[in-house]
């Protein structure tokens, strides 16, 4: 049935003549209605809890983007669409307009700024090491000789073969077919440590039968801005967008839903993430920005 729909909107769009030079507020307003692209398993950065209710910390900004976005329109109400998309379809669906607002977890490089645009920065994740508590591991230097697992389909070993401190370091690699298996062969010790975007390691541990059994330690293997993605050549619009985040910053409204969604227990299974937040997200809130990862300098 979504796929039948996901169908119609794209054609709906297409027949529409919808572009990424098209006056979003315009279309807004002329609607009555804002489309927010949202995922269904992103973490807590944006995923659902079924039946058609979306959540997460990406998602409470966007409300809060969409309440400013009527108030710049002056209109007495605003009607949100939700739209779930993927990897795959996300920018699809921004560019040919069905999506107006994608509120998930898609990192802002320069391969996609080329397509779309990205509101400032509010979430820059690290690839980072997981680890039991009782193991020596401290850094990378430290994974010679070790077995290191990381998901199928993923960069993260290559990302740390590519360390400049990984020169000269032996490991054995193996791989979990998803993110939960991965996370089974550290906790059973078939693998000494586990290699991954830091949110993924943080909720995996959180869920554990023992959380306090593992720490996520070492330096970051890569840093990527994960950010609100807009349609390209749209100023006024990402105007709109960044004025919200920026005011969302300045209250305190985006520390205290960080805390909210990584700090605190969440749904459904009201367990802590436990993931403070990062420096470089901590500097993306102080100077508000929408650089693409290559700003993003790895020591």
């Amino acid at each position: 049935m979504k796929q039948h729909l996901l169908v119609i909107a794209v054609a709906a769009a297409a027949a529409t003549g919808v572009s990424a030079q098209a006056d979003t507020l315009a279309k807004i307003k002329s609607s009555g209605s804002i489309t927010q692209g949202v995922r269904e398993s992103s973490g807590a950065l944006a995923y659902t809890l079924g039946n058609g209710v979306y959540t997460g910390f990406h998602y409470d900004i966007c409300t809060n983007i969409i309440r400013d976005i009527q108030k710049k329109l002056g209109v007495a109400s605003l009607e949100t669409k939700y739209q779930p998309v993927t990897s795959q379809n996300r920018i699809p669906l921004v560019k040919n307009g069905t999506v107006d607002l994608e509120c998930g977890s898609t990192t802002n490089d320069e391969n996609r700024q080329k397509e779309v645009a990205f509101a400032d920065t509010l979430y820059v994740e690290e690839v980072r090491i997981a680890v039991r508590a009782d193991s020596p591991i401290k850094s990378v230097a430290d994974l010679d000789g070790k077995t290191v697992v990381t998901t199928t389909g993923t960069t993260s070993v290559q990302l740390l073969r590519q360390n400049k401190r990984a020169a000269g370091i032996n490991f054995k690699e193996v791989t979990g077919k998803d993110h939960s298996d991965s996370f089974l062969l550290l906790e059973s010790g078939r693998a000494d440590a586990f290699v991954m975007d830091g949110q993924i390691l943080a909720g995996n541990i959180a869920k554990s039968k023992n959380p306090k059994g593992f720490k996520i330690v070492g330096e970051p293997l890569s840093v990527e801005p994960i950010a609100i993605m807009i349609r390209k050549d749209d100023p006024e619009f990402k105007k709109v967008v960044d004025d919200s985040i920026k005011a969302q910053i300045k209250d305190g409204t985006v520390a205290k839903l960080y805390d909210k969604w990584f700090l605190k227990p969440i749904p459904p299974t009201n367990t802590a993430v436990n993931l403070p937040a990062s420096a470089a997200t901590k500097a993306a809130w102080a100077n508000p920005n929408d650089k693409p990862k290559a700003a993003y300098k790895v020591d």
